[in-house]
């Protein structure tokens, strides 16, 4: 039964969150005699025809702003597990690590080759 309810709970947030701006445009549309009249910047100005738009243009702002805080707080929380998971310090034993010596000639020729490649001639 815990588990149904948590199940239930973790996918009404999931779509809160996914249709917020809907879920505030569904409040605005149900209340918009109450914010055109009570919460309206423009309530004092008819001739605007603002109808409570403006409430309404700063709940979505607000409601963006709110979205990209929390993404960045996310992409912050998973740099840090990110970080902390490959911080782990990695010990070699000294037998698995072996220093293969291999011969290297650093001496230059003398004189080089003289020829020098040209692509065929067309014609």
């Amino acid at each position: 039964m815990l588990q149904r309810f948590t199940a239930y709970l973790l996918i009404v947030s999931l779509i809160t969150v996914n249709f917020s701006r809907f879920f505030i445009y569904a409040g605005f549309e149900l209340n918009r005699n109450y914010i055109a009249t009570k919460l309206c910047e423009n309530r004092n100005k008819p001739w605007l025809h603002c109808d409570g738009k403006c409430y309404f243009a700063k709940k979505i702002k607000q409601a963006e702003e709110k979205q990209a805080s929390d993404e960045r707080q996310s992409q912050k929380s998973l740099f840090q597990e990110v970080y902390v998971a490959t911080s782990t310090v990695i010990k070699f034993h000294s037998s698995l690590l072996q220093v293969i010596v291999t011969p290297y000639d650093c001496t230059l020729p003398v004189k080089p080759d003289g020829t020098i490649f040209q692509p065929p001639q067309l014609g």
